[in-house]
């Protein structure tokens, strides 16, 4: 079989195999060869992935195949993600597919002028692809409907729970009338996304990709002692001398009050957890990607829906809860191949507990005491703290 041919035999018609083989785009991701056939068949699709694999064209390359010319506010396709970065992101890589069928992907999203977006909407768009809140301010401005939507799309429907936009999502869906295809995506299947499966989704097909798990190996660990008066500036050496710094904090207060210490300490720093609006959130994710914010402060509900790469230090600044959070916090580090350094505050009260993880994840690393004006805190990745325990 020739490399063009690889979507061909999966049922994807020439002119769409066309444009992707343009864009050198001739062998589907594991997602695609999976899912691709049963939602061109017209089945509900669950599919299991993460971030990367792949899953915009999963979706997209059916959608536009199989979708109806829209009539101007009445979209026949709806795509709703998380985030306007997703948002764009999206439009980006479905536009070119489309255009081959004279149909028209927008995204719709809050913090942009509402009134081109209805101006957009106003000339006939097949695919609108949205973040939930904006959605509905334009169904109750009667701006757009969802009554002639073929096919709904939800995307990445964990990190919507994370970031609390279930309700709105559902009142979404709620309001489909006609015969649809849903087709709903996401990193993991359980909790509100299972619950959303079961009352939106007809007798799904569910598929996987397994995804390789960043091991605690693969990262390198350290943990120190430091002293309350102390830590927010061991803290604020530490990003200081890094590129990009994520800080996990066990309370959305606390995590305010860190982000301020830092600013106060010569950091630029902002917090990200749940009680923020969307579009400060989305505003520090920005900037933290960008590089005008060094440091961002997460609850651990928060940093599920980060996904950034280059960050080169996770800190521990309180404790994680169990040795699960601990691999889950450490992971928003060593993406993408990089080897990440993880650091542990860690208070003298807090000592038994920590020791107590380190066992169960089978780490043996000295616990050392260390002051801001430490120079070791300059270059922690080149710092043995082996060396000098012995």
């Amino acid at each position: 079989m020739s490399s063009t041919n690889q979507f061909a035999a999966l049922g994807v018609e020439p002119d769409i195999v066309e444009v992707l083989t343009k864009r050198g785009i001739t062998e589907p991701f594991e997602i695609q060869a999976l899912s691709i056939e049963d939602s061109l068949s017209g089945r509900d699709v669950c599919g299991k992935a993460k971030t990367g694999s792949g899953k915009t064209l999963a979706f997209g390359i059916p959608c536009v195949q199989k979708i109806s010319k829209a009539q101007p506010g009445r979209p026949t396709a709806l795509a709703l993600v998380p985030t306007r970065e997703l948002a764009t992101q999206v439009c980006k890589e479905l536009k070119p597919l489309a255009a081959v069928r004279n149909m028209k992907v927008e995204a719709i999203y809050g913090g942009a002028p509402i009134e081109k977006q209805i101006a957009l909407l106003e000339k006939g768009v097949e695919l609108v692809v949205a973040t939930p809140g904006r959605m509905i301010d334009l169904i109750e401005k009667e701006e757009i409907t969802v009554a002639d939507l073929e096919v709904v799309i939800v995307d990445e429907a964990d990190r919507m729970a994370d970031m609390g936009f279930m309700p709105q999502v559902e009142w979404i869906l709620r309001g489909v009338e006609r015969d649809h295809q849903t087709l709903l995506f996401s990193a993991t299947l359980d909790g509100m996304t299972a619950s959303l499966i079961s009352r939106y989704q007809k007798d799904p097909v569910m598929h996987e990709v397994a995804h390789k798990e960043i091991t605690v190996k693969e990262m390198q660990h350290r943990f120190l002692t430091v002293h309350e008066m102390d830590r927010i500036k061991v803290a604020a050496t530490i990003i200081k001398a890094s590129h990009r710094t994520i800080l996990f904090s066990r309370t959305k207060w606390g995590a305010d009050k860190l982000a301020n210490k830092l600013q106060e300490n010569g950091v630029k720093a902002a917090p990200i957890h749940g009680d923020l609006r969307q579009s400060q959130r989305e505003k520090s994710l920005a900037d933290f990607a960008k590089g005008k914010v060094q440091a961002l402060v997460a609850t651990d509900v928060a940093a599920r829906g980060i996904h950034i790469d280059d960050v080169d230090v996770v800190i521990h600044y309180d404790p994680p809860s169990d040795a699960k959070t601990y691999v889950h916090r450490s992971g928003r580090t060593a993406r993408a191949g990089e080897s990440g350094v993880v650091v542990s505050l860690v208070l003298w009260n807090e000592e038994m507990e920590v020791r107590k993880l380190m066992r169960r994840l089978g780490m043996k690393h000295p616990i050392v005491e260390v002051f801001s004006n430490d120079s070791r805190l300059n270059d922690l990745a080149a710092w043995d703290p082996t060396v000098d325990a012995a």
